[in-house]
């Protein structure tokens, strides 16, 4: 499906689409996405400075609403769906986007860190899921993409050692939020790309070890983004992005077991600090 093909959004029942970590990366091409199907936003991430930049960019299209928020912090959730509330808005799609990497293994960073991790990544996404699916099944319409990773499907390495445990969490969520909620007219789709051209490697410190890999295990993320809208408007539990990435998730499930975790060692410190 092409990017003039790609699967309508009816009118009526469009309301807004929250996408948290919008500021850079997947988020942002999800709002550009979004926008061109004009489709109206709330945009959050922590870092306001770039949400309103590009929301600038995005208001010729559609209506933008910029709403800071740290998902770190356990209250942000309920913060933001009361700034949702207090501006009168309808939240008809969700993207659960925001998310990092903690490199090194497990035990060399502290509990704190893990525990903002799992936050932003796992609480986080439930919470706000939990905050705006009802009214959205109420409705009988609404859309929530929560954006995993290739990284939930193949077998586990040393390094970064919640990242890939919290994506695996994620899908199974999905998968089964979406066997919940689609009879009432609400899809859920677990999205999981490969290796995407974004800043996720500057921000974790592995963007000299990361560009050692062939550049056809990369996809950008505006074809992520559109990927990933295309199938939740199919219905469509889950979503691997890319050939490339679509074979790699085949191989891992059915090679052998010992074989599938004996390959991805071998490579695992092409692109995973275990230090």
């Amino acid at each position: 499906m092409t990017a003039h093909q790609s699967a309508a959004i009816p009118p009526s029942s469009r309301g807004h689409a929250l996408v948290t970590g919008a500021s850079s990366g997947i988020g942002a091409a999800f709002a550009r996405e979004y926008a061109r199907r004009g489709v109206p936003l709330v945009l959050t991430a922590r870092r306001v400075e770039r949400l309103e930049s590009l929301a600038q960019s995005l208001r010729p299209q559609v209506d933008v609403h910029v709403v800071a928020a740290d998902l770190a912090d356990p209250r942000s959730a309920q913060a933001l769906e009361s700034a949702v509330d207090e501006r009168g808005l309808h939240v008809a799609h969700l993207v659960n986007n925001a998310g990092y990497g903690v490199p090194g293994r497990y035990l060399s960073c502290d509990w704190r860190t893990h525990a903002d991790f799992l936050q932003v990544l796992v609480a986080s996404p439930a919470e706000l899921t939990h905050r705006f699916a009802p009214a959205m099944q109420s409705r009988g319409y609404g859309r929530i993409v929560n954006v995993a990773s290739l990284a939930g499907l193949v077998p586990a390495s040393a390094g970064h050692t919640l990242y890939g445990a919290s994506k695996a969490l994620m899908i199974r969520f999905s998968e089964c939020l979406h066997a919940e909620m689609q009879p009432h007219g609400v899809h859920v789709t677990a999205l999981c790309p490969g290796f995407t051209y974004t800043e996720f490697h500057d921000v974790n410190g592995m963007r000299e070890r990361i560009s050692r890999l062939p550049p056809w295990l990369w996809q950008d993320a505006a074809s992520v983004a559109r990927e990933g809208l295309d199938a939740v408007e199919r219905g469509q539990a889950r979503c691997v992005t890319g050939a490339v990435n679509r074979t790699i998730a085949a191989l891992a499930k059915y090679l052998p077991e010992p074989l599938a975790r004996a390959l991805v060692a071998s490579k695992a410190r092409d692109f995973r600090d275990a230090d």
